[in-house]
């Protein structure tokens, strides 16, 4: 876009070019214009008048929000449910209830526009990670991971230990428990009740346990379980911090969980509480991100691909109504096939998936 100035300035130079003998084709293309623009640029009294685009008044497209349709999704969006969720949830969460009021693009842009669209929650902006270490799961009950973390409390220097099992396709946590102290019987007695209340026993390949390197999980009682319970063992790569990137992702959600106490527990019994609470909104209310939006015990149990189908119909019903408002296809509800521990090897993911297909075909 030029301005009026510059537009006179090339002008001028191409009439002085003109009067001097030049012909109007040659001047205008050595001025970087042709010769039509030239006359776009003059009016009826041979005057160069400014650009109309910027102050030009343009019609509202036929497929735009009205005011009251951008009212209800601001309003939606600050709903006290909602409020500490981003559109990437919110959008889900309506799916279900059988409402599309807009894309999560347009919840994104009226936030914006209202100047909303901030990291919305207690916790802090994520920061990129590296890839974590290979194991792929297209069924659950075939990669787990586990690890434990620090729970504060009352007393500076004292911990509770939070032990958990994730399994890693459906993200379900599967096991935990809080003890006062990091011992690896702990740990051992943990694997065996997990594989006990997953029936690990009645089939027949057995999942692998990915942890760290900590000496509690790597003891020599908790290898031994692991061997009497038929589980392969798996460990981080040595000095990389984010090999076991699920469960790490697990425990910071753990401690970003709306009513996590910021003096710690004042005891034992209210450290198991509140974590039982959390296991249970995690597991069951939770719509998590990795799994497009689904609980884990809903993609633990196969209920995934029945939701999301339903929210496609949604989608595609709502694309019939408004068909200008769609510029593509619907948002894709298709189910995550797998899920690695080592997602920049897509030749390990593709196998796992053809693996997977071959054998329900078969």
């Amino acid at each position: 876009m030029i301005d009026l100035e510059d537009r006179q300035a090339i002008a001028d130079s191409i009439f002085e070019a003109r009067e001097a003998g030049a012909r109007l084709g040659p001047a205008c293309e050595i001025a970087g214009i042709n010769v039509r623009t030239l006359q776009r640029w003059t009016n009826e009294a041979d005057q160069i008048k400014a650009d109309a685009r910027p102050t030009a008044i343009r019609s509202m497209p036929a497929n735009a929000l009205s005011a009251e349709e951008r009212a209800e999704v601001l309003a939606i969006a600050n709903e006290d449910r909602f409020a500490a969720l981003s559109p990437a949830q919110i959008v889900p969460a309506l799916a279900d209830e059988g409402r599309y009021v807009a894309s999560e693009s347009t919840f994104h842009r009226i936030l914006r526009a209202e100047g909303q669209n901030t990291h919305r929650g207690r916790a802090q902006e994520p920061r990129p990670k590296r890839p974590p270490t290979t194991h792929t799961a297209t069924s659950p009950t075939q990669v787990w991971c586990w690890d434990l973390t620090y729970l504060p409390t009352w007393v500076k220097g004292k911990w509770y230990y939070l032990y958990m099992v994730l399994d890693l396709f459906s993200r379900k946590i599967i096991g935990w428990e809080v003890h006062e102290d990091d011992d690896s019987h702990h740990a051992a007695m943990l694997a065996k009740r997990t594989a006990l209340s997953e029936g690990i026993a009645a089939i027949g390949c057995k999942p692998v346990l990915h942890g760290d390197n900590g000496p509690t999980l790597k003891a020599n009682t908790v290898v031994s379980m692991l061997a009497w319970l038929g589980i392969s063992r798996s460990y981080s790569r040595p000095r990389v911090s984010d090999d076991n990137a699920y469960i790490e992702s697990l425990f910071r959600t753990v401690k970003y969980r709306h009513g996590f106490p910021k003096k710690g527990f004042a005891d034992l019994e209210s450290a198991r509480q509140w974590v039982n609470q959390f296991v249970h909104w995690y597991n069951h209310e939770h719509l998590h991100s990795g799994i497009q939006y689904v609980t884990p015990a809903q993609r633990h149990l196969g209920q995934d691909n029945a939701i999301l189908a339903a929210r496609d119909a949604v989608y595609r019903i709502a694309r019939a109504k408004n068909p200008l408002r769609w510029s593509g296809r619907t948002r894709n509800w298709t189910p995550i096939s797998a899920v690695t521990l080592n997602p920049e090897k897509d030749d390990v993911v593709a196998q796992a998936v053809n693996g997977k297909l071959m054998a329900l075909s078969a």
